[in-house]
C-alpha cells in the first residue's frame, strides 16, 4: 500500500528518540511537513537531522515541556509559525512511571498526570478547532497494553493509560462528525530508547531484558520501532478513514485482552 501524506502537517511530542522519532521520519518520508518535540536539546539536534534526511517537507524541532499550559501552548505557536497548520497530532511523550502503593506520592501521580493526561488533553483542545474547520484531523495517543491490562505495582502508569484511553473515547465520539479521527496505539514490548532504562531499573544487562521482555510473546521477540511507526503511518492517512475510537495493541499478541 502506497502511502501518502503531502500536504498534511503533523506535531509529534516524544519525538527525539525511540517510537517518537521512527514517526517522524516515517510521516516525512511519506510526505508530511514534520514538527518534532521534546525536551532535551542535544537529542533533538539528532533527530531533526536524522529526519531531514529523509524528508519530503519542512522539518521543525521544538524543544519545550508540554506538563504545563504555558509548554503545550509554546508548542502549539512554534509548529504553526513552522508549519502553519497541524493536520495530525501524536502525543507520544511520557515516561514509564511506576511505584508499589507505599511508594506513590502524590507528586509522582500528579506528575504522570500532567505529562500524559494533561498533555494530550490541552493539545487536542488547541488544534481542534482547525481541524474542525477544515474537516479533516487525525490523533494518535500512543499508550500501553497495561491501559487494557494492568499489573500490581505499576500505578501510576496504568491508571493514567487507562485515562488516555477514555479520552480517546470521547474525543472519538465528538470529531466524527467533524472528519477528525481519534485513536490510540498501545505499546507492548518494542525496542526504543526506554527499554535500556528499564533494564537498568530492573537490574539486568540490556540483552537479558529484552530476552526476558519477550518471553511470553507469541511472535517470540520484541518489536522494532518501524513497524510501529508504520501501523501510525496508516491511522493518520486517508485510507484509515473510517477507523476512530480504536485502542490498538502493537504488543506482538502479548496482551491478554484484544
Amino acid at each position: 500500500m502506497d502511502i501518502s501524506l503531502k500536504g498534511r502537517a503533523a506535531l509529534i511530542t516524544g519525538g527525539s528518540k525511540g517510537l517518537g522519532l521512527a514517526m517522524a521520519k516515517r510521516f516525512a518520508e511519506s510526505g508530511a511537513d514534520v514538527a518534532i518535540i521534546a525536551r532535551g536539546k542535544e537529542a533533538l539536534d539528532e533527530a531533526e537531522k536524522a529526519t531531514r534526511a529523509v524528508a519530503k517537507g519542512k522539518v521543525a524541532a521544538i524543544s519545550a515541556d508540554i506538563a504545563t499550559m504555558a509548554g503545550c501552548q509554546s508548542v502549539f505557536d512554534q509548529t504553526m509559525k513552522a508549519l502553519g497548520k497541524v493536520d495530525i497530532l501524536v502525543s507520544n511523550a511520557g515516561a514509564f512511571r511506576a511505584a508499589p502503593i507505599e511508594q506513590l506520592t502524590d507528586e509522582l501521580f500528579q506528575g504522570d498526570i500532567d505529562q500524559k493526561v494533561f498533555a494530550q488533553l490541552r493539545l487536542s483542545r488547541l488544534v481542534w478547532p482547525q481541524m474542525k474547520e477544515r474537516r479533516w484531523g487525525r490523533i494518535i495517543n500512543v499508550l500501553s497494553i497495561m491501559a487494557k491490562a494492568p499489573s500490581a505495582n505499576t500505578a501510576p502508569t496504568s491508571v493514567t493509560r487507562a485515562a488516555g484511553m477514555a479520552l480517546t473515547k470521547v474525543l472519538a465520539g465528538e470529531g466524527g462528525p467533524h472528519n477528525i479521527t481519534v485513536n490510540a496505539l498501545l505499546v507492548g514490548s518494542i525496542m526504543s530508547s526506554q527499554q535500556p532504562i528499564n533494564a537498568e531499573r530492573a537490574g539486568l544487562a540490556l540483552e537479558d531484558f529484552i530476552k526476558r521482555q519477550a518471553t511470553g510473546t507469541p511472535l517470540g521477540r520484541i518489536g522494532e520501532a518501524e513497524e510501529f511507526a508504520n501501523i501510525a503511518c496508516f491511522l493518520v492517512s486517508e485510507q484509515a478513514s473510517y477507523i476512530t475510537g480504536t485502542a490498538i495493541n502493537v504488543d506482538g499478541g502479548k496482551s491478554p485482552l484484544v
